[in-house]
């Protein structure tokens, strides 16, 4: 459907989730240690992969997403009582959900979705509020500021086999020359080397995103009211380089 672009893009089968949990947790961990209690709100939730392992681990989950088709999934496959999914933009956090939270996450490139400095206050100041005293948000992205200065155009394909074929996910983006729109290309192949063409596509989509930089993105956190903001270049707990490190990870407070 035209306003659900994942809609048919395999997620939940292109990605190794058991990997990509075990890489993250490590950071996800020690950002949780000592928070306010055990609700977390999961911004962006998808399929329901995380939400699903942060439940295991003693959360009681909130997840807000607005693809109906990824909502879908989710609520098929995470059935347990300590996880809601809510439908909505993660920009009306505030208003969505219910009550006050001890951590919050937004993972995966979810917030370039956002697509202007209003909304990204708007969601910035909910999200704080919904937060109890001593709350902290994890906040996960691609670092835009080595996209727009070195022109990148891809992020390395992921292959996963299915059957006696091969699901292959490739992102193309282009960024645009305004320096803060990004057109993104999330695309499913299913390859077989036996057949010709061996490749077909499954689904490709145009998805125009937002680039934040880390600047930007600090100003509105701080202008909402989170004091506290540390940052990295992955999940390993890296330095953030502007020009080197492939993502922006956030801890605020």
């Amino acid at each position: 459907m035209p306003d659900d672009p994942y809609g048919s893009l395999h997620y939940r089968s292109v990605i190794a989730w058991p990997q990509r949990l075990a890489r993250e947790w490590l950071f996800l961990e020690a950002a949780f240690a000592g928070i306010p209690g055990r609700r977390l709100l999961d911004l962006g939730s998808g399929t329901g992969e995380h939400a699903a392992f942060f439940a295991s681990h003693g959360f009681e989950v909130v997840g807000i997403d607005q693809s109906v088709s990824m909502l879908e999934q989710a609520r098929a496959e995470v059935v347990r009582p300590d996880v809601t999914f809510l439908s909505g933009d993660i920009t009306e956090v505030g208003a969505l959900a219910q009550g006050t939270f001890g951590a919050a996450v937004c993972l995966g490139n979810t917030l370039p979705h956002i697509g202007d400095t209003g909304h990204l206050e708007r969601f910035a100041h909910g999200l704080r509020a919904r937060l109890a005293p001593g709350g902290v948000f994890v906040l996960q992205v691609l670092n835009y500021e080595k996209v727009f200065a070195r022109g990148q155009r891809y992020l390395p394909p992921t292959f996963r086999r299915e059957g006696e074929h091969e699901l292959v996910f490739l992102r193309l983006m282009d960024p645009q020359p305004d320096g803060r729109t990004v057109i993104f290309c999330p695309s499913t192949f299913r390859y077989c080397a036996a057949a010709d063409p061996p490749l077909e596509i499954v689904a490709s989509r145009r998805v125009v995103l937002r680039g934040w930089r880390r600047p930007e993105i600090d100003a509105t956190l701080e202008k909402a009211g989170f004091r506290s903001r540390e940052t990295y270049g992955g999940y390993d707990g890296s330095p953030y380089d502007a020009t080197e490190s492939a993502d922006l990870l956030l801890v605020a407070r």
